[in-house]
């Protein structure tokens, strides 16, 4: 007979492994509900029989069954279950063999433990495997046609016969909806008391396979995930533009040529190039602090003589002030002079007929470079 203490060391296995699933909810299995714990009520029909075939008389009968139960776990589950219906059985009468009718109704409490989720990695799998084992009773009427032979053994024939069971089988459940999963089931029921043949003197073995649905309810709702929010601080690094302040000494210079014997600043043959000269002096002017401005007139040494190149210097000299000043340049910081022919500032002779203009002056410039600088910030983010 099965030794059930082996069954209920594999329970106790089993409630260990499934301590952990069994606080866990279904996130990871992509439910929205819990599938544990649920109740289910069970029906199925099959077939049953005995392995104590009186000679080679085959007693095989149909079979049904109605249970009602419960998974506490996604690995550990329990039962009620009532199998009955009618049955077969067999004795010898003189060279003959005679069968018999009767009823029977077992009732067993079964453990269930699901190989599947005790050595799977989720809570939850659409196919699963039961591992079945219980204790219950049978009982078993209406044995008319044995009972009739109570006059050979009045001691081995009653009408009622009342005995233990002891089961072990499994199950093959798949479930097809939340609520409904398909099952095929086999067990093999250690029925005590001679409860087949009803003659001998030693316990019966039957076989049941049978398919049916299991109905499943009380199903919890997976409880809505409070949204846990934290707020960090962040540290943002940017480039920003900085400036030394320094100071540039600046200088333009202006040549003004003219023709032999001429000292008109603006002359018409070179295309007036007073104007945008001025300008660009008085840009400077602006621009600059501090300003002087040096006008330097020559003649050439090879036209005229000495005292008229210095006559001709002299008259550039002061049209280029005039024009300065009309410009609106301050006269107080024009520094004049001419030079005649005593001084040839160029190589090239026709060169030397020329005014000079310099200005000078202090711009305060700024250098610009980049630095790294940084700034923080206050962020929210969702933690679960």
């Amino acid at each position: 007979m099965f030794k059930f203490k082996n069954l209920f060391a594999v329970a106790a296995l089993a409630f260990g492994v499934s301590a952990t699933a069994s606080a866990q909810d279904a996130a990871d299995d992509g439910l929205d509900y819990k599938p544990f714990p649920h109740v289910f009520v069970g029906v199925q029909g099959g077939g049953q029989t005995t392995f104590t075939d009186y000679n080679n008389l085959k007693l095989i009968t149909p079979t049904a069954s109605l249970s009602v139960g419960s998974f506490f776990t996604p690995v550990v589950g329990a039962r009620l279950h009532f199998n009955g219906l009618w049955n077969k059985g067999a004795f010898k009468e003189g060279a003959i063999d005679q069968k018999y009718d009767y009823k029977y109704l077992t009732s067993d409490l079964d453990l269930m433990i699901n190989l599947v989720t005790l050595f799977g990695k989720k809570n939850y799998y659409p196919l699963n495997l039961y591992l079945i084992g219980g204790i219950g009773l049978n009982y078993a009427w209406d044995n008319d046609d044995a009972y009739a032979m109570k006059a050979l053994m009045p001691m081995a024939y009653k009408k009622d016969r009342f005995s233990h069971n002891g089961r072990i089988g499994a199950q093959l459940d798949w479930n097809l909806h939340k609520n409904v999963s398909l099952n095929f089931e086999v067990d093999a029921n250690s029925l005590s008391d001679r409860y087949n043949s009803k003659v001998n003197n030693t316990d019966d073995w039957s076989l049941t396979a049978q398919i049916g649905l299991a109905f499943k309810f009380g199903f919890k709702k997976k409880p809505v995930q409070q949204e846990v929010w934290e707020t960090r601080v962040d540290t943002i690094w940017y480039d920003d533009i900085a400036y030394t302040p320094r100071v540039e000494d600046g200088t333009i210079t202006w040549n003004v040529f003219y023709k032999i014997r001429e000292s008109e600043f603006n002359d018409p043959d070179m295309n007036d190039p007073a104007t945008a000269q001025l300008n660009a002096i008085g840009a400077f002017l602006k621009d600059h602090r501090e300003c002087k401005v040096s006008i330097k007139s020559y003649a050439d040494v090879q036209t005229g003589n000495p005292k008229i190149n210095m006559e001709y210097s002299k008259q550039r000299n002061e049209k280029a002030v005039k024009a300065l000043v009309d410009a609106g340049v301050d006269e107080s910081i024009i520094t004049a002079e001419y030079f005649g022919d005593t001084v040839q500032p160029f190589a090239e002779n026709d060169k030397n007929r020329v005014s000079i203009i310099t200005a000078t002056g202090l711009k305060d410039v700024k250098d610009q470079y980049t630095v790294k600088k940084y700034r923080t910030k206050e962020v929210r983010y969702r933690v679960k």
